[in-house]
């Protein structure tokens, strides 16, 4: 995500220790087209200094990764983004993002294993690519909310409208976001918990 006043810090931040009164951990996957914001998300939610695998651009991506809505992009991630969040004292999400591009997406099964649910971040000028996205969670049984990640210059349409473009069931969440924002990004993550609760409460099939 290329757009500027992320609220990720430099540096490791305070508490990069477990708590010690956690009792439970969490995995948790963010998946998404290339440059929907998920380096960001992971960056400006996580407690700790959040590890990253970018690496430079070259010309050898020209023609292969599609960066439409991302032109100014000069990195991108090539394995994953680690981070991690309390959610209460008890509770810790571990965040792994995971490369956008394509021909990177073999890494994506081996992400999966054992993650309790994901996050799928959209961008509405590029709603497409979150078909695949969505297809191969569905295939792997994960669980999952979409959040349509705000960038100043998306088109923006309504909740209804966004849900039938990607097919999704009426149970599954969806939900605005700005993935600069560690409130917003914290709000996401929250919505997942309080869907993947639901699941649980009422026996429904994932």
């Amino acid at each position: 995500m290329d757009f500027k006043g992320s609220d990720t810090l430099p540096g490791p931040r305070a508490g990069d220790h477990l708590p010690h009164t956690a009792q439970a951990a969490v995995k948790i996957v963010i998946v998404g087209g290339f440059g929907v914001g998920k380096t960001t998300m992971v960056g400006s939610v996580s407690e700790i200094r959040p590890l990253t695998t970018e690496e430079t651009m070259t010309q050898a991506g020209i023609g292969v990764d599609d960066n439409y809505g991302s032109e100014s992009k000069t990195a991108t991630t090539v394995a994953m983004d680690f981070g991690r969040i309390s959610i209460t004292d008890r509770l810790v999400l571990y965040l792994f993002g995971t490369p956008g591009q394509e021909r990177f997406w073999f890494l994506w099964n081996g992400l999966f294993e054992g993650a309790l649910g994901a996050v799928v971040l959209a961008d509405t000028r590029r709603l497409e690519v979150s078909f695949d996205v969505i297809g191969r969670l569905e295939e792997r049984g994960v669980p999952f909310v979409v959040a349509v990640n705000s960038f100043p210059d998306a088109p923006r349409h309504p909740i209804r409208e966004l849900r039938t473009a990607l097919d999704l069931a009426e149970e599954i969440p969806i939900v605005e976001c700005d993935a600069r924002r560690r409130a917003s990004s914290r709000d996401v993550l929250m919505t997942l918990m309080r869907f993947l609760h639901s699941l649980t409460v009422t026996g429904s099939p994932r």
